[in-house]
């Protein structure tokens, strides 16, 4: 039962969850409205939602947008939202709890006032540039989302910005976002968007962005708020972390903020202005700079801060930090702790970047379980009182269980952790099977405590996809070496390995063929490489005793739940190989240097001879991790550079490794006199 005069986003949400009944459940019932839910109470063998305004006597513990009670008696539940959106979450929380069950059954004595966390939670797309489908928006919803970021690296009203951007990112189709936006509003999504801009500091273009601004806003007056991210609204050039006169750079880029926020203001006080100041360094010894960051915004502006970019963290007495998002460090860094902070003294909202179910570290994977260790992190946005979260990036969201964990404990009142986790477990593996989910879970997260951070370069994302160099191989597409053209080769403007273009060159660790450097070494930095592969190593064996339960888990998943509960297994041996195959490069790496430069008979036997077992055994990965993308083909794939591995081309890269197996290697042992 709703209101006659509810809004599209809960007339969609009331016919929703009536087919998730009828689907699901096999209950049917049927959506009605009246014109006034004043009686409420007095409405028997009923499912009420509305407003507390509309439904008096219910509601009143509720303070905030997105705050819902949901009441349950024999004869009928009560669904009262703060707003509208509230009593649609409150509808959605109830599927949740029935998904949890697996039955049309709830509470005996329901009554829970969830307040929400989060003025706003937003995500990419999981699925491609732009592609936002009315089912795919709809689970968005379900999981808890209120807002969408669209599109990356465009401008709205498809005016295209400055270098370097104006020649490799697309442009938008004003009717496209046009239609985004009223599509998503009808399931309860607002859209953030980017402004893309190339401040100089001259008036002339200062007054493009104050037109570029003002025709923006006009134009999509329902956008919520725009992000102001230094990968795109910059200034200068790009990026800016290595500069000496960085205080300059912040003030003329923060200024540049500044502006855009009197003009978006001047038409609509309530946009949010969110400026994300990613590329400015990240590592502790920069508190003082990102503080001064902070002081430089315009009171108007809400700071979007990179949650765990930076954060420190030691290893066998090493010292190194998180080089790009991951999930090994709870966070927040050192640096975004102190702009959180400041902005709090100034007595402005902070927006936080922050994954929540998957992350750069294994940019190829829909979800991470690691659900321990993901808590943990929601205990701390929660902690620090974030006003705003960005949860994804360029990985996007895809449905998943982490996700649904993730989505609980964004409103207040969420069910104890390991109780969640049960009912997951036992959805997902069947009864008699949650004990062994929980301690896979565990040892998954005490796994992802282990492992060093990879970077946003060569390292987990693609190391099952990448090859083994033993020499200088011969080049495998179109060489620009020679010519007036500017060296390299882009696929839509992301550069490709002429020895490697399936994948963007900077996941490939090609090496230097000269031996005058170790790019293995370069790539552990600041970690030395035996601390580095002795971490790897660990985060994969602490891997393989959560799958020992995981395993046990599935073989004794029903009939019915074994397909799904394979799925999850796959899943995470697929993560421990990434961590084997990522130890794996870095050793062959590191062997190649010290042939080169070994002088005697004996060393150089011994060092193809583990050269030639290294090989062998990530044959076999690369096999059982082609089989695994071909039963789950969401591994490989990150949207904003395609896939970084697919099937045939971990099928060539078998092809490579037999190549260095079989000729190469015996090549060399022939030249120098080996056996």
């Amino acid at each position: 039962m709703v209101s006659t005069q509810a809004g599209p986003a809960l007339r969609n949400a009331a016919e929703d969850f009536r087919e998730y009944l009828e689907r699901a459940m096999r209950v049917r019932v049927t959506v009605e409205a009246k014109p006034s839910l004043e009686d409420w109470q007095r409405m028997k063998n009923a499912i009420v939602a509305g407003t507390r305004e509309q439904m008096p006597g219910c509601g009143a513990a509720l303070s905030g947008r997105k705050d819902y009670q949901l009441i349950g008696a024999p004869d009928g539940i009560a669904v009262c939202g703060f707003d509208e959106r509230g009593a649609m979450y409150g509808l959605y929380n109830l599927e949740a709890r029935m998904n949890l069950r697996e039955a049309p059954f709830l509470p005996k004595a329901l009554n829970t006032v969830r307040h929400s966390l989060y003025g706003a939670r937003m995500t990419l797309s999981g699925l491609g540039w732009m592609e936002w489908p009315d089912a795919y928006l709809s689970l968005i919803s379900h999981y808890g989302f209120d807002a969408i970021y669209a599109s990356v690296y465009a401008n709205p009203n498809g005016v295209m910005a400055g270098w370097p951007y104006n020649y490799m990112i697309r442009r938008q189709d004003p009717k496209r976002m046009r239609d985004l936006i009223d599509r998503a509003a009808r399931y309860g999504l607002d859209v953030y968007a980017p402004i893309m801009h190339h401040l100089d500091g001259t008036p002339e273009n200062e007054a493009v962005l104050r037109k570029l601004v003002r025709d923006n806003v006009t134009m999509f007056p329902e956008i919520r708020g725009y992000v102001l991210l230094i990968e795109g609204f910059d200034y200068e050039r790009w990026p800016s972390w290595n500069r000496d006169d960085i205080r300059k750079w912040i003030d003329a880029w923060t200024h540049g903020v500044a502006i855009a926020a009197e003009e978006m203001h001047k038409i609509n006080p309530a946009i949010e202005v969110l400026a994300w100041d990613y590329n400015i360094d990240f590592r502790r010894r920069s508190v003082d700079t990102k503080r001064y960051v902070i002081d430089r915004y315009a009171q108007d502006v809400i700071p979007l801060v990179t949650w765990e970019n930076g954060k420190s963290f030691v290893r066998d007495g090493e010292e190194g930090y998180l080089k790009d998002y991951a999930i090994n460090e709870v966070g927040p860094a050192e640096v975004s702790a102190a702009q959180i902070e400041r902005a709090r003294q100034r007595g402005t909202k902070v927006f936080a970047k922050a994954d929540t179910f998957a992350s750069w570290q294994f940019g190829t994977f829909p979800y991470l379980p690691f659900p321990y260790q993901w808590h943990a992190r929601y205990e701390q946005l929660e902690k620090h009182k974030i006003d705003g979260t960005m949860e994804t990036w360029s990985y996007g969201f895809k449905p998943n269980w982490v996700a649904e964990l993730r989505n609980w404990y964004s409103w207040s009142d969420a069910p104890p952790l390991d109780d969640l986790l049960k009912s997951i477990a036992k959805r997902e593996f069947g009864s008699g099977s949650e004990n062994l989910a929980l301690d896979s879970w565990d040892h998954f997260s005490k796994a992802i405590r282990l492992l060093p951070d990879t970077g946003p370069n060569m390292g987990t994302t693609n190391s099952v996809g990448s090859p083994f160099f033993f020499e200088k191989p011969k080049v495998r597409a179109i060489v620009v070496d020679h010519s007036w053209a500017i060296p390299g080769i882009q696929a839509g403007g992301v550069p490709v390995s002429k020895f490697w273009p399936y994948a963007p060159d900077r996941v490939i660790l090609v090496p230097d063929f000269t031996n005058k450097t170790n790019a293995a070494v370069r790539y552990a930095s600041p970690f030395s490489l035996p601390v580095f592969n002795k971490y790897l190593l660990a985060a994969a064996d602490e891997m393989e005793k959560g799958l020992e339960s995981y395993r046990r888990a599935a073989m004794g998943a029903p009939a019915s739940k074994r397909r799904t509960a394979f799925r999850e297994v796959l899943l995470a041996e697929q993560l421990q190989r990434m961590m084997r195959s990522d130890q794996a490069i870095l050793e062959f790496e590191d062997l190649r240097l010290k042939l080169a430069k070994a002088v005697t008979p004996a060393e150089r036997s011994s060092t193809v001879d583990r050269m030639a077992v290294i090989l062998k055994e990530e044959i076999a990965r690369t096999e059982a991790s082609r089989e695994t993308q071909l039963r789950d083909s969401r591994l490989g794939y990150e949207w904003e550079q395609d896939y970084f591995y697919t099937p045939e081309v971990l099928a060539e890269k078998v092809l490579q490794l037999r190549g260095v197996l079989d000729r190469e290697i015996p090549a060399y042992r022939k030249r120098n006199g080996l056996k």
